[in-house]
């Protein structure tokens, strides 16, 4: 599958005393439907997974994709420490509907987890699961850094799709993505090249089925206003145009196929780099990186999705100007405040952010000031 664009790893809201916000999270979904970001990352460490309980995981799974529109990609966070846990978490994504399985790296044992042992990992999740695997690489927080070298040869495993590096090296960046570049796979994609998941497809044939429906109720109508129900002009309705995404619908050429009503075509895809520094996105974006999941595109999802359209439309000067633009704030809200200062930063920017959870401290007066003057000029 496409893993192409910019996917916030949306917080999680919590009422004053703790409890999920649902409707919050809901209506925070909803927005983000609206804007160019390609999908959705639901239980990332943004989202303070590893603070929930295993039923607040499984409800705002739930709760998010219910709310998602159907031509956004739905990642959902499964990572937990053991193989046997992440593909429980995984499966009931999966029943969910969700298009892909982000897995974090294992690391609390991390002086034994050497290669062979991440391998194992890996490839017994990616072997069961139904949903392609992201690995996730997260550093920063879990203390643990899986070697290039490893992601190099997991990524020949058909059903491992990509990886989230967020450890902000551009020498790895730029050597998974030179060590996976003889991994060919085909993706089915839109007329514009954006991604199609087995979701979207059932979506479009409910939605084709509809029409039809739609249409033969109108038929019938017309003809009984007519005076000819009693004697249908079956012969009238086979001239009849066919409805537009009929899922029985022909090609319009040979490397187009209707789905429903989707017109779709393949794209060939590699295995697929991704990054999660944002600082860093119109770098990593040169080197060969697809995408990000960055946690700045939970505040300003329109700000990163503009260095990734200059980048696409080789627009290099452009790239680096609205790099340049954001990398203060990134700074600031992500690198140093962590989640409190996205969450403050999406409060500013009319989504709902609110407080963190434990061991998470509310900003000072001081801390929300700096963000807001961080924020002032991006606002989405």
């Amino acid at each position: 599958m496409l893993l192409s664009g910019i996917f916030p790893p949306i917080t999680t809201p919590f009422y004053p005393d703790g409890a999920v916000y649902y409707k919050k999270l809901e209506s925070n979904i909803e927005r983000y439907s609206r804007t160019p970001v390609a999908g959705i990352v639901v239980q990332g460490s943004t989202g303070e997974a590893i603070l929930l309980s295993d039923a607040e995981r499984r409800d705002v799974l739930k709760s998010a994709i219910a709310a998602a529109a159907p031509h956004k990609v739905m990642i959902a966070g499964t990572g937990i420490e053991s193989a046997l846990e992440t593909l429980r978490l995984t499966e009931y994504a999966a029943a969910l509907g969700y298009d892909a399985a982000m897995v974090r790296t294992p690391h609390y044992y991390k002086n034994q987890m050497h290669p062979a042992n991440l391998l194992a990992f890996y490839r017994t999740v990616a072997d069961q699961s139904a949903l392609p695997i992201v690995i996730y690489n997260f550093p920063q927080a879990t203390g643990y850094d899986i070697p290039a070298e490893v992601v190099i040869e997991l990524a020949n495993h058909p059903n491992i799709a990509a990886i989230k590096e967020s450890s902000g090296n551009l020498d790895k960046v730029r050597k998974m993505v030179e060590g996976t570049r003889h991994i060919k796979r085909t993706a089915t994609v839109t007329e514009a090249f954006a991604a199609v998941t087995p979701r979207m497809i059932q979506a479009a044939e409910a939605e084709a089925r509809q029409k039809q429906e739609k249409e033969s109720r109108e038929l019938v109508s017309v003809e009984a206003l007519a005076g000819s129900a009693s004697a249908p002009n079956t012969e009238g309705r086979r001239a009849s145009s066919p409805v537009q995404g009929d899922a029985t619908s022909k090609p319009s050429s040979s490397a187009v196929s209707v789905i429903g009503t989707l017109k779709t075509r393949q794209k060939e895809v590699g295995f697929q780099v991704m990054v999660g520094a944002a600082h860093q996105l119109e770098p990593s974006l040169a080197l060969g990186a697809v995408g990000a999941i960055l946690a700045f595109a939970c505040p300003a999802p329109t700000a990163c999705y503009e260095i990734f359209a200059a980048i696409k439309e080789d627009d290099l000067p452009l790239a680096r100007e609205k790099q340049d633009r954001v990398k203060q704030a990134v700074q600031r809200v992500v690198s140093e405040l962590g989640v409190p200062g996205v969450k403050y930063a999406m409060d500013l920017n009319g989504y709902y952010g609110g407080t963190a959870r434990l061991p998470f401290l509310p900003l000072t007066g001081d801390q929300k000031k700096s963000v807001e003057e961080a924020m002032s000029n991006l606002r989405n």
